[in-house]
């Protein structure tokens, strides 16, 4: 069974179909390539993402022992899935992987804001906030649950001639 979440008193877009006889290849609502995490304590996780990112939480399924089977939520304009630990099923987080060699990167209108939220609502900064040669104001976070997240507003357009130049510069 899938419940609709707190903001939502419904099923969402990205979930159904007004013909199901002829359903749309990407659902409504849904990008091309979508993170689906793993998080021990993904309800905890929600909560976290709806603190630090002002995430809204779409819909959720729980499973066995109030586990999530499957959950959603929207940051921005972007969809990102989550499910508890399994790991009968070889559904494992981050930390039980001792890390994760994936970053979600998230641009947003003002990171200065984003990063002091997430921070306060626990994320650990694993790179400082600063402005970068590529054109970003940019920050790495790790979040409770081991998730890598980088974090930026685009703030100057750089030509590929500049960025060059500052990548040979760097490595000089």
């Amino acid at each position: 069974m899938i419940e609709a979440g707190p903001a939502s008193d419904s099923c969402p877009d990205s979930m159904r179909s007004n013909d199901m006889s002829n359903p749309k290849p990407i659902p409504e609502g849904m990008h091309s390539v979508t993170p689906h995490l793993v998080c021990a304590g993904a309800a905890d996780a929600i909560a976290f993402y709806q603190k630090a990112f002002e995430a809204v939480e779409l819909a959720r399924m729980p499973g066995p022992q109030g586990k999530l089977m499957h959950a959603e939520i929207r940051i921005g304009d972007s969809a990102v899935m989550l499910v508890d630990e399994f790991p009968d099923w070889g559904a494992l987080g981050p930390k039980a992987l001792k890390g994760s060699p994936v970053t979600i990167h998230l641009y947003v209108e003002n990171v200065d804001a984003v990063v002091e939220r997430a921070v306060a609502a626990g994320a650990k900064i694993t790179m400082p906030l600063e402005d970068m040669f590529w054109g970003d104001r940019y920050c790495k976070l790790e979040d409770p649950f081991g998730h890598h997240w980088s974090i930026a507003t685009h703030i100057r357009d750089v030509s590929p001639e500049e960025m060059q130049q500052a990548v040979q510069s760097m490595c000089s």
